[in-house]
């Protein structure tokens, strides 16, 4: 809907218009003059709800590999202020080349992962399709 609402305004193509969420705003404020603070709303939440989340996602992890302790608890939350800090000192494109850096870092253990499991997942897929073949599972669709 932002892309649709970007083109057919037309502020893609205006040279005067900035990057990213500032080019939003032009779009809507063109249409609907008190936009831009419902979008500055929408955006601030989004943000903290995202903060809120990878505080929470990155606190699991810690107490997944060093285990559930209070020391790892007040580690993780005193590193992730400090870099919420370093991110509010820092220019936007930092933060994100360095939040999508870390974000490609975590997939490298995902994906040599589901190589080590190709096997496992391989005669997963085969035990089910001969359950399915024999009439031992019945798919949702096809029950009466």
């Amino acid at each position: 809907m932002t892309a649709l609402a970007i083109v057919i305004t037309g502020t893609y193509a205006d040279e005067s218009s900035a990057p990213g969420v500032q080019t939003t705003s032009a779009a809507f404020e063109s249409v609907v003059g008190w936009f831009p603070i419902v979008l500055a709303v929408a955006v601030i939440l989004f943000a903290y709800s995202t903060m809120l989340a990878w505080s929470y996602y990155g606190l699991k992890a810690a107490t997944y590999l060093f285990g559930e302790s209070m020391l790892v608890d007040r580690t993780w939350k005193f590193v992730f202020c400090l870099f919420v800090v370093i991110g509010a000192s820092s220019t936007l494109d930092a933060v994100i080349g360095f939040s999508d850096s870390m974000i490609f870092l975590m997939s490298l253990p995902n994906i040599i992962g589901l190589y080590i499991l190709t096997r496992v997942v391989k005669r997963e897929i085969y035990g089910y399709r001969s359950r399915r073949e024999t009439g031992e599972i019945v798919p949702v669709a096809e029950r009466t």
